[in-house]
């Protein structure tokens, strides 16, 4: 009885953060998510280069930018976790970061708005390896970018799943962006990875009463 006790209120639980992902995609107009892509993040000096409104990327030869035309974000490094973008894109693109001297990109935590409040950081950035959740894909960064389709800026974000260091065994696991030019979003959990909670939770919830019937 106490188990099922425990996955209903962690039923509950998941609902009430069904609930929230519904009411920031409804304050934030228009989210758009990728879905799972895992896309592996090589360990070079090109890493990954990627074009978030088409998914287009410099995968599996990882070569240089220039191959992935109208590209976005690159997390790159064969010694770390860092993030480039170049001169020419400072006004339009960025990474969300930290202001002041010794500012770097930042890991954002689920609930975190992305707007034109934030702070973006531009050229190569290297953040310290200790702000990361290594073994994990907790880790969320911001961004903006040129949607070539309207000339207007958006945000979006990335999770990164990241292995023993950050230069091993890493990928973005999804991103999304909001398709309302301008419009802040908000960090949530990408909308599939709830229903994969869900499946969960409803088998667990199965198998317990079985076992309280035999």
């Amino acid at each position: 009885m106490e188990m099922i006790s425990g996955l209903r209120k962690s039923a509950v639980a998941l609902a009430a953060g069904a609930g929230f992902f519904l009411a920031a995609s409804q304050a934030q107009a228009v989210p758009v998510f990728s879905g799972l892509v895992n896309l592996a993040i090589s360990a070079t000096t090109n890493g990954l280069y990627l074009n978030v409104l088409n998914g287009a990327n410099n995968l599996p030869g990882s070569t240089v930018g220039g191959t992935v035309p109208g590209w976005d974000i690159n997390p790159y490094s064969s010694t770390g976790l860092s993030f480039f973008t170049t001169g020419p894109m400072a006004a339009t693109h960025g990474y969300v970061g930290s202001a002041g001297v010794g500012g770097a990109v930042t890991r954002l935590t689920l609930g975190t708005s992305i707007g034109a409040a934030s702070t973006f950081l531009t050229g190569a950035q290297s953040p310290a390896a200790s702000i990361w959740n290594l073994n994990s894909s907790n880790n969320f960064v911001g961004f903006r970018f040129l949607n070539e389709g309207n000339g207007q800026v958006h945000y979006g974000y990335m999770q990164i799943a990241l292995g023993a260091n950050t230069f091993t065994g890493r990928s973005i696991v999804g991103y999304a962006y909001e398709n309302v030019p301008g419009a802040s979003i908000t960090v949530v959990p990408e909308p599939s990875t709830y229903a994969l909670m869900g499946l969960g939770l409803a088998g667990l919830m199965v198998a317990a009463r079985r076992r309280k019937q035999a």
